[in-house]
């Protein structure tokens, strides 16, 4: 808000452009927004949005009630096995035969990599349950069959992998000219070679452990060993006659998971470090006899479990967590499949495991390691390469502040590289009219250019406020140390609280011009990350529209205050709302954005009331989403209402969705595709047809109960004429696509969108093409 001014009649409140205007003693309504000017930023779309936050308002209780009629039991499609069947469509990436060799590689440690998220988050999940539930709970039986469920079809899936890694894959490679060799197909040139790598790099991190013997065997999580089949010599210090077990840890991350070498005949010969290891185990164990030895590999529980009982702030209780998560309980344990069964009961024994943890596997685990593998420098085996394009005005020449004065811009990165937001992060942090910064943190990048700039930006004495969010899965210790790093440069790191984490991507930039303070915001779908930047398909805005400025200032004053106003409940958000005296700062209306956890939700159910209402009345309607995932049940049930309705509800789910299109008499207005390509597919984008005035919005937020209900999510406007004509041209080519999209129908069989007689249309090709003629034509404008 503005400063205060005190007076003979109380306080006086002078407004910046676009804040909301409070007026004490007005009683219902008594925080109204100032309306956007006309011009370059003042839309007739700008009213609009800002009605349907005060119809929302008007019937918040309505709203919140997802249906009056109940689901049928099979209305929804299990959230686990529509995960499986993203993967599934991962695998489908690497089968298929049309998709270059080295990209299916690619897809190959992709898809190892998000089955083994899985085992560690959601199996680890349910698994809790069936630990706290007693035999006779009601709740255990369905999710022990469930957990089956979906150990039997990962198994499958894991099955296909394997047949398309030895059967197509790897003879693909020896013909690219990469050989997969193991310890029993060594060369006599390369035993030195092999031997002497192995004694100065390997040998030194080695510690096998005796089962048995070493009490305190401990298997890492995500990490691959061997064990070792051992017999005792006579000579050997150890003597009793019965064979050992060795546990051998494989060292791939101080180390590359690969050696290779070039052959004679210009193939490049590649060993797995396991098989290294394996070749060597003389050298490792000189005095037992070697019998065989199998690969093994635990996936644990990767929940951060918060000491309830430790006083500490969330980010001293997350550290102390973080130390205790490499010891979860074992979720899935990866053996091979040759293991002899006396073996495995050994280790079963030893390692304290549950049958049900039990899973067979191949030779190799850890197969995301594919994504590291060493090819050859072969581009006819890779796509074609898609350079990250200029952005038509946003060039490096540009002041990014008088670019965005003259009209809002999009960013389309990967397509678009993602020079545009570092440098405006950089020229934020280097201008000396530039007073403060405010940012929102989720998962940055290692070496992160934007991150840096908010340190230097600190030491030139401007004011810098940073959200972090130290819940983001797997990225708490990266977050940590930035978090930390920031805080010594002068940054004020805001850090949130337990139980809601902070998802939106905002960026705001206050700079002291001759018309007074002015903000410019960057809002996205994506992170500040320039690493996923460049495979991520997002969409993010800049944006001087005061109402949309003055709305994320308000989005920062709620992670400021400690999160306390976004928390509450809707009715007693609404009484404060309404003039009710809650003491502390006057509560923020949001006139623009849809924020959660308190604005999101109701602001979709309003929208989708009015589309259920237009197509009651007979008059034009529509729901166009495109999504990650599609998960909440009160969501669905709204969209299933209005399906019955008669509104068509189109929707792009890359990942999860509950939904279950084409059900008689529930959703056979509904149609739902699903992308998987080179790129991967991230934004989150909304369209509503809104009586005629297309309401489009781009959003942080999936619709899960997570994102609508537990998260801090901002769903924002897009306003500006020719940026919206962008972006739906781009949604447009999306739904177009019949080259890489799969029906998700009720069963989720992942049948490819057929083709006919259409031209084949890959959307992420031709959003490229239709990117490259905006430049091509701006540079034809200016002749360049």
């Amino acid at each position: 808000m503005g400063r205060v001014r005190r007076g003979r009649r109380g306080p006086r409140v002078v407004r910046r452009r676009g804040e909301p205007r409070v007026a004490p003693g007005r009683g219902r309504g008594a925080l109204d927004v100032v309306p956007a000017p006309t011009g370059a930023h003042g839309r007739s779309r700008a009213g609009f949005v800002g009605r349907v936050h005060q119809d929302l308002r008007e019937r918040r209780l309505r709203v919140l009630t997802p249906s009056d009629r109940p689901l049928p039991e099979d209305a929804l499609y299990d959230r686990e096995l529509s995960w499986l069947a993203f993967n599934e469509r991962v695998l489908q990436e690497a089968e298929s035969p049309d998709v270059p060799l080295f990209e299916r590689v690619k897809f190959l440690g992709i898809f190892s990599s998000n089955l083994d998220e899985f085992f560690r988050v959601r199996v680890a999940a349910l698994r809790s349950v069936l630990a706290d539930g007693g035999e006779d709970d009601p709740e255990v039986a369905p999710v022990r069959e469930l957990v089956e469920t979906l150990t039997r079809r990962s198994v499958a899936l894991q099955e296909r992998f394997g047949r398309t890694f030895r059967e197509e894959v790897l003879p693909g490679l020896e013909a690219a000219g990469l050989r997969l060799l193991d310890d029993g197909r060594v060369p006599d040139r390369l035993d030195e070679e092999l031997a002497s790598f192995f004694e100065r790099e390997v040998l030194p991190l080695l510690r096998p452990r005796i089962l048995g013997r070493d009490e305190d065997v401990f298997l890492k999580d995500h990490t691959v060993y061997l064990v070792v089949e051992l017999h005792s010599e006579s000579r050997s210090a150890f003597a009793p006659v019965a064979a050992e077990l060795a546990v051998v840890e494989v060292p791939s991350r101080p180390l590359h998971r690969f050696f290779w070498c070039e052959a004679p005949d210009g193939v490049r010969e590649v060993f797995f470090l396991d098989d290294v290891i394996r070749y060597c185990l003389p050298t490792l164990f000189p005095d037992w006899d070697l019998g065989k030895s199998w690969a093994i590999k635990v996936s644990r529980d990767a929940e951060l479990y918060l000491d309830e009982e430790f006083a500490g702030s969330l980010k001293e209780r997350i550290r102390a967590a973080l130390g205790r998560r490499e010891r979860g309980a074992p979720i899935r344990f990866l053996y091979d499949q040759r293991m002899p069964a006396q073996t495995l009961a050994r280790l079963v024994e030893v390692l304290r495991l549950r049958p049900e943890d039990l899973v067979e596997g191949g030779r190799y685990h850890n197969l995301h390691d594919l994504l590291r593998l060493p090819l050859p420098d072969r581009p006819e085996y890779r796509d074609p390469p898609l350079p990250a394009l200029a952005h038509p005005r946003l060039t490096p020449d540009a002041c990014p502040f008088a670019v965005v004065r003259a009209g809002d811009e999009l960013l389309h990165p990967p397509y678009q590289a993602y020079d545009p937001v570092v440098r405006f992060m950089a020229r934020a942090a280097a201008d000396d009219a530039v007073e403060r910064i405010w940012i929102s943190l989720y998962r940055v990048d290692d070496d992160s250019a934007v991150v840096q700039s908010l340190i230097d930006a600190a030491g030139r004495g401007k004011r810098v406020t940073a959200f972090v969010e130290v819940q983001a899965r797997f990225d708490e210790a990266r977050n940590l140390a930035w978090a930390e790093r920031m805080e010594a440069a002068g940054v004020r790191v805001l850090y949130g609280r337990e139980g809601i984490k902070v998802h939106a991507k905002l960026a705001l930039v206050e700079r002291a011009e001759e018309d007074g303070a002015r903000r410019y915001a960057y809002l996205a779908t994506g992170n500040f990350n320039e690493r996923t930047a460049r495979v991520y398909s997002d969409h993010g805005l800049f944006t001087v529209h005061e109402g949309i400025t003055a709305e994320v200032r308000g989005v920062f004053r709620l992670l400021e205050d400690g999160l306390d106003g976004a928390l509450g409940e809707i009715d007693a958000a609404a009484a404060r709302a309404e003039g009710a005296s809650a003491g502390g700062r006057a509560p923020f209306v949001f006139e623009h954005l849809l924020v959660a956890p308190r604005g999101l939700r109701p602001g979709l159910y309003a929208l989708i009331d009015d589309e259920i209402a237009a197509a009651r009345r007979g008059e034009p309607c529509g729901i166009t989403a495109k999504l990650n995932a599609l998960e909440d049940p009160d969501m669905i049930a709204r969209l299933y209402e209005a399906c019955r309705a008669g509104v068509e509800v189109r929707l792009i789910v890359r990942g999860i969705c509950r939904a279950r299109p084409g059900l008689p008499g529930l959703s056979e207005n509904m149609t739902v595709v699903s992308l998987v390509d080179r790129f991967l597919e991230h934004s989150r984008i909304y369209r509503f047809h809104a009586g005629g005035r297309d309401l489009l919005y781009l959003a942080s937020a999936d619709w899960m109960r997570r994102n609508l209900s537990r998260r801090v999510e901002v769903a924002f406007p897009v306003l500006d004429p020719r940026v919206r004509a962008e972006l739906e041209a781009v949604l447009d080519l999306q739904f177009r696509d019949n080259v890489k999209a799969r029906i998700i129908d009720a069963e989720q069989s992942n049948r490819f969108v057929e083709r006919g007689d259409a031209p084949p249309c890959r959307c992420q090709i031709e959003t490229y093409r239709f990117l490259e003629g905006l430049l091509e034509a701006r540079e034809d404008e200016h002749g360049e």
